[in-house]
């Protein structure tokens, strides 16, 4: 697993340019331009699994899918930052990809060292260090689960009793 470390104020244009807004809408068309004003290796280097740390108001910029739907189908497996824009924040939890907000973990990382994320228990290692993140309410943590808001509202529509 890689990490990807970026700064603060990344915002949705630097993530998926808006000049393909209208051209690509699959994730197909979407991962070759993921990062590629900001990191141009990112697209053809990213690999199920990895992770990205990122400084303060990650996402920030205008409302728009394609970033997080990129992320998800690249396999990002979490996004953590110093914090994250709002709109964004929203965006992921209905694809489902994770983003845990924990400044002390994104400053304490150092390039090849190895993360571990343990959502459960509210736990991030970097190296030899731990740190610890407000646990993720329940609700949020079932909507990843399901793989986004759709799939978790499907299945509990198809539950017995509904």
């Amino acid at each position: 697993m890689t990490i990807w470390k970026y700064g603060d104020d990344i915002n949705t244009d630097m993530l998926f340019p808006g000049k393909y807004t209208y051209t690509c809408s699959t994730a197909e068309e979407i991962l070759p331009h993921l990062l590629e004003d900001l990191d141009p290796t990112f697209a053809g280097t990213v690999r199920p699994g990895d992770v990205i740390f990122a400084g303060k108001n990650f996402g920030c910029g205008s409302s728009r899918e394609q970033p997080v739907l990129g992320l998800k189908a690249a396999g990002v497996r979490a996004i953590v930052a110093k914090s994250f824009a709002r709109i964004f924040y929203r965006a992921a939890i209905n694809q489902g990809l994770l983003l845990i907000e924990c400044p002390e973990a994104v400053s304490a990382h150092e390039p090849g060292a190895e993360v571990d994320i343990d959502v459960e228990a509210g736990r991030i290692t970097v190296g030899e260090r731990v740190f610890s993140f407000p646990p993720l309410p329940s609700e949020i943590l079932a909507i990843q689960e399901a793989g986004g808001l759709l799939a978790y509202t499907r299945r509990r529509l198809e539950a017995p009793g509904h």
